[in-house]
C-alpha cells in the first residue's frame, strides 16, 4: 500500500513538473532591453523577410532613448560588407549619394529582390537619424553581415552557383567576433530565423555560442499562429514579447513559427532553439511591405534585378517583380 501510494505522488509529481507553464506576454522592448543586460549579443528575426510589422517595431525599438545607451552595433542581413565603409560614413551623417548607398542592400548575394523592398533603405535612415543627435563616441554603427560577391564575374547561373559555394554563416559570424566581442561591444543581430536557431550547426547563434558567448535568441512569429497553441494569445497587445522555456509555445517544433507546419514530421521543441517568441497578431495580419516609386522607375535596376533572378530564381519571382512595379506605376 504504501509503495502504491509513493508510486502515485512520484507520478503526480512528474506530471506537474512536465505541464507547461503559460506564456506570459511583456513589453518587448522593455524585454529586449533586459536581455542586454545579461548578453552580448541579442538576436532578432525577421519573421517573414520584408513584413511591415516587424520594421515598424525595430524603428520603434532603436528609436528609444534606451536603446543606444545599452547597444553600441546592430549587425544586419540586408546588406553586403563590400559597402561597410559607405554605410559607416552614411550612418554617421555624411553624404553619400544615393547611387553609392543603394550598392548597399542591392548587391548582396541574394538573386531576388527581398531586400529591395523600402523598409530596408528606410531602417538605415532611421539609424542615421538617431545617430544624428548623439555624440559621436556614442553613435550607433551598423556592421553588415552579407559576405562580399563579385557581380562583375557572375555571367551565369553555373558562374553563381560556384560563387555561393564560399558563403556560410562563419561571415557574420566573424564580424560580430571582430567587431562587436573582441572591442567590448553589445550588438543586436537581425536576421532571418534560419541563420539563428541553435539546433542548426553552423548557424550564428551556433557558431558564436560554441565559442562561449551566449545569445539571447528571439523568433518573431509571423507564419505559425500562436493563437492555435495558446488560445490566450489571441487577447494580447501587439506586439508581445514571451519566453518560450517551459511553456506550450516553446514545445512546439520549430518548423510551426517559421513554416506554419501543424503537424510537424520530427519534433524539436522551440524552446531549444530560441529563447523568447515576438508576436504581431496572426498570419493574416501580416503585411509584406511595397516596393520604392524610384526603382520600378529605375531601367537599368529592373534590368540588372531580372538578370541576376534568372541566376537563382523563377519566372514567378521575375513576375512579381515586374508586378509590383506596374501597381506601383499605375498608381
Amino acid at each position: 500500500m504504501l509503495r502504491t501510494v509513493l508510486g502515485l505522488t512520484m507520478v503526480t509529481i512528474a506530471l506537474r513538473a512536465a505541464a507547461p507553464e503559460p506564456a506570459v506576454p511583456t513589453d518587448p522592448i522593455r524585454a529586449i532591453l533586459d536581455a542586454f543586460r545579461s548578453h552580448r549579443v541579442v538576436a532578432l528575426s525577421e519573421g517573414r523577410h520584408g513584413n511591415e510589422q516587424g520594421h515598424t517595431f525595430r524603428l520603434a525599438l532603436i528609436r528609444d532613448p534606451r536603446f543606444a545607451n545599452a547597444v553600441n552595433d546592430i549587425v544586419v542581413e540586408s546588406g553586403t560588407a563590400q559597402y561597410q565603409d559607405v554605410m559607416d560614413r552614411f550612418v554617421r551623417g555624411e553624404e553619400v549619394p544615393q547611387d553609392q548607398l543603394r550598392h548597399v542592400w542591392q548587391d548582396t548575394t541574394q538573386t531576388m529582390a527581398v531586400w529591395d523592398v523600402a523598409i530596408y533603405e528606410e531602417f538605415f535612415r532611421a539609424v542615421r537619424d538617431v545617430n544624428a543627435m548623439r555624440r559621436r563616441g556614442r553613435q550607433l554603427r551598423v556592421l553588415l553581415g552579407g559576405q562580399p560577391i563579385d557581380w562583375s564575374g557572375v555571367h551565369s547561373q553555373a558562374d553563381y552557383q560556384r560563387e555561393l559555394l564560399r558563403f556560410s554563416d562563419a561571415f557574420p559570424a566573424d564580424v560580430i567576433e571582430r567587431e562587436v566581442l573582441r572591442k567590448g561591444r553589445r550588438a543586436l543581430l537581425v536576421y532571418g530565423e534560419g541563420h539563428l536557431h541553435r539546433l542548426s550547426s553552423g548557424s550564428i547563434v551556433d557558431r558564436l555560442e560554441g565559442n562561449g558567448t551566449r545569445v539571447y535568441s528571439i523568433v518573431t512569429a509571423t507564419l505559425g499562429d500562436a493563437a492555435r497553441v495558446d488560445p490566450a494569445v489571441a487577447t494580447w497587445p501587439r506586439p508581445t514579447l514571451t519566453s518560450l522555456r517551459g511553456t506550450a509555445l516553446g514545445a512546439v517544433d520549430y518548423d510551426f513559427w517559421v513554416g506554419g507546419v501543424a503537424d510537424p514530421p520530427h519534433l524539436r521543441p522551440a524552446d531549444q532553439d530560441f529563447d523568447a517568441l515576438l508576436y504581431f497578431g496572426p498570419p493574416s495580419s501580416i503585411t509584406p511591405a511595397p516596393y520604392g516609386e524610384a526603382l520600378c522607375g529605375d531601367p537599368a535596376y529592373l534590368a540588372t534585378r531580372l538578370t541576376r533572378i534568372q541566376f537563382r530564381g523563377s519566372e514567378q519571382d521575375a513576375l512579381a517583380v515586374k508586378r509590383a512595379c506596374e501597381r506601383k506605376t499605375a498608381k
